[in-house]
């Protein structure tokens, strides 16, 4: 994100309203005079909560991108090789939960609190080798 750039909203959006209706304001998914995104979702996975993670702790996951996803129901990674979207890859699909939010705790582990009356705290790492 850059001061003073025209991302777009709402002209310019590959989103639709939660009714499944047209933005109304959108004129397309590309707007002359707007800066388009660098990676879409055309469905989105409801988005919920994000850390970078930058701890030494889990080596492979260093500058990387972790998001809850609601609708996804899983925690999606993002690799990235500078300001571009390399690799996504789709973590705890398994657990059949809506991710409320995802944090990096001081240990270096991913926490990911789940969005249910009874919802659950998961500590998430690496298998490290012995």
């Amino acid at each position: 994100i850059e001061r003073g750039k025209n991302y777009g909203w709402p002209i310019a959006t590959h989103g639709i309203n939660y009714s499944g209706l047209p933005i109304p304001e959108a004129k397309g998914k590309i707007v002359e005079g707007t800066v388009g995104p660098q990676h879409v979702w055309e469905k989105s996975p409801g988005l919920s909560g994000m850390a970078f993670y930058d701890s030494d702790r889990f080596k492979p996951w260093q500058h990387n991108v972790f998001i809850g996803a609601l609708v996804g129901q899983e925690l999606i990674r993002l690799q990235f090789d500078g300001d571009k979207v390399v690799h996504e890859e789709r973590l705890l699909g398994e657990l059949n939960k809506r991710i409320r939010d995802v944090r990096q705790g001081p240990d270096g582990y991913l926490y990911v609190l789940t969005d249910e009356d009874d919802g659950a705290l998961y500590k998430v790492g690496l298998k490290q080798p012995l």
